[in-house]
């Protein structure tokens, strides 16, 4: 439409005076509106003739004039292919159903493409009350539009990598009390995300040995300001027992208070379980390499021991000529071959635990053992009237290599018989726990006990004794160290001199 023709909007039917007084009016308005960076614009309803303002053509770097008037063709050539329908629809929706005309859509600039407007109009009827032409405006939103565009892919994209690393975000107002949780949590807990949740149930998710540990967190984060950065256990709502990295930061106000917690929690299950195992076998190929060191110490102080005496007799055998001497001499070769024959077997059984490790554990019940090692020493439990109790309520099972078991058994409480009290007789209580997912078993005596700060560093080592036992040989400890170590167990002693005696052994 020309500038005469928008002069006339309205149809007004005055005399001249009045109708060049409205068009002042009109055109102050007009410009007024141009003067916002609004560009005008208006149709006809009925023919599709268009009229674009001058700062219309401006905001798409066209001169005044410069764009055809007809609104179809602006459809086909200026607004971009993908938005004409979505502009059709609001078109068609705002005169069935006088709903507000008002969309973003991208019109093609002349020199930079393709940018983005927010157009908004008005269908006005004629003298007879027809809907027949339509007045509105646009205004230039692409910067602002583009940094939606750019701050909601940063958000999907955000969202996504926070699937993939496991990882969420948490916040907790401690005005309110009210604890938000992204959904990346929900799922991490195995939740339904309309679940309620505040900060008690939410501490109940940790497995008890931990729940002090948050709980002390949350309260010096929010009492003294001090953020934390924590690995712990939680178990699920579907009672998946995994580990977590939960991160809170405390948020201060202009008086040093705090007024909120923000932080991230994060499943980090497979990685801690990876390293948990490498540090295991870490500290496995460590045990091993003392042990083998100790082996070859072994090896080389006890053999030569025997070697170097044997070697000396067979040179004194040689010397003498006397047949009394030599018998005599004879006889001490004899007891030290004797001797060296036993140290080979106690090598034999040591390197005999290595070969064994490769060997397939089995579910095994305590108390079959427990039986069997009693049935097999009982006529030393009669002569010491002995009392041997158990309990593997705790713990009935374990996954063990049924050799070792038998052994620790038999060797521990052999053990507390040949180191009984001679004032009272022995008693002896064996049992089972578990502990943060580790099955224990546990010797406990009324027996000799040991001086640890004297002999504590020596209690394991071979050929080591501290009492005056003549069937004390200093093997069997040694021996059952070695085999609960090489599956990764340990083995531990507390005792009290003519007290007792408990050995804590961690299976697995």
């Amino acid at each position: 439409m020309s500038d005469e023709t928008y002069m006339s909007i309205g149809d007004n039917p005055m005399g001249f005076y009045a109708l060049a007084d409205q068009y002042l009016v009109n055109q102050q308005l007009h410009n007024l509106i141009e003067s916002t960076n609004t560009g005008l614009w208006e149709r006809s309803i009925t023919t599709n003739e268009a009229w674009w303002s001058p700062k219309f053509c401006e905001l798409l770097g066209y001169a005044y004039g410069e764009l055809e008037s007809n609104y179809l063709i602006f459809i086909q050539k200026i607004v971009h292919p993908h938005d004409s329908e979505m502009v059709f629809n609001a078109f068609q929706s705002h005169l069935k159903t006088n709903t507000p005309y008002k969309v973003e859509l991208r019109l093609l600039t002349k020199a930079n493409g393709y940018h983005w407007y927010e157009s908004s109009g008005k269908a006005w009827p004629d003298k007879d009350g027809e809907l027949t032409r339509m007045i509105g405006g646009i205004i230039d939103i692409d910067t602002k539009k583009r940094n939606e565009i750019k701050l909601k892919r940063n958000e999907i994209q955000l969202r996504e990598n926070n699937k993939i690393a496991h990882i969420g975000g948490w916040e907790f107002d401690t005005k309110t009390n009210d604890l938000f949780w992204s959904p990346e949590i929900y799922e991490i807990h195995e939740l339904d995300h309309d679940t309620d949740i505040n900060v008690s149930n939410a501490i109940n998710f940790y497995e008890p040995p931990y729940r002090n540990i948050i709980t002390t967190a949350v309260n010096n984060a929010i009492e003294h300001c001090k953020a934390y950065d924590l690995e712990l256990q939680i178990k699920t709502a579907k009672d998946n027992v995994i580990w977590i990295r939960t991160k809170g930061v405390p948020i201060i106000d202009e008086h040093g208070k705090c007024i909120a917690l923000r932080g991230i929690f994060q499943n980090i299950n497979e990685a801690k379980l990876r390293e948990l195992e490498l540090h295991n076998s870490v500290d496995l190929l460590s045990d091993q390499n003392r042990r083998l060191q100790n082996f070859a110490h072994i090896v080389s102080h006890n053999l030569r021991s025997h070697t170097g005496n044997l070697q000396f007799m067979v040179n004194l055998f040689e010397e003498v000529s006397e047949v009394e001497d030599q018998k005599e001499i004879f006889n001490n070769i004899r007891t030290i071959s004797e001797s060296l024959a036993n140290t080979i077997e106690h090598l034999n059984q040591i390197v005999k635990i290595q070969t064994e490790i490769s060997n397939e554990k089995q579910e095994l019940h305590f108390e079959d053992f427990f039986n069997n090692t009693i049935n097999a020493i009982d006529n030393n439990v009669a002569e010491t009237g002995a009392i041997i109790c158990c309990d593997f309520t705790s713990c009935p099972t374990v996954n063990y290599v049924p050799a070792y078991l038998e052994s620790i058994f038999l060797n521990l409480i052999t053990n507390a018989l040949k180191y009984r009290h001679p004032d009272r007789k022995p008693q002896i209580i064996c049992e089972t726990y578990l502990e943060l997912g580790h099955t224990y078993l546990t010797f406990a005596d009324n027996g000799l006990g040991i001086d640890l700060e004297k002999y504590g560093d020596k209690v394991f080592g071979m050929y080591k004794t501290f009492h005056k036992n003549a069937n004390a040989k200093g093997i069997g400890l040694f021996i059952t160290r070695n085999q609960i170590e090489s599956l990764g167990g340990t083995i531990k002693i507390e005792s009290t001199v003519n007290v007792g005696t408990t050995f804590i052994i961690k299976l697995i």
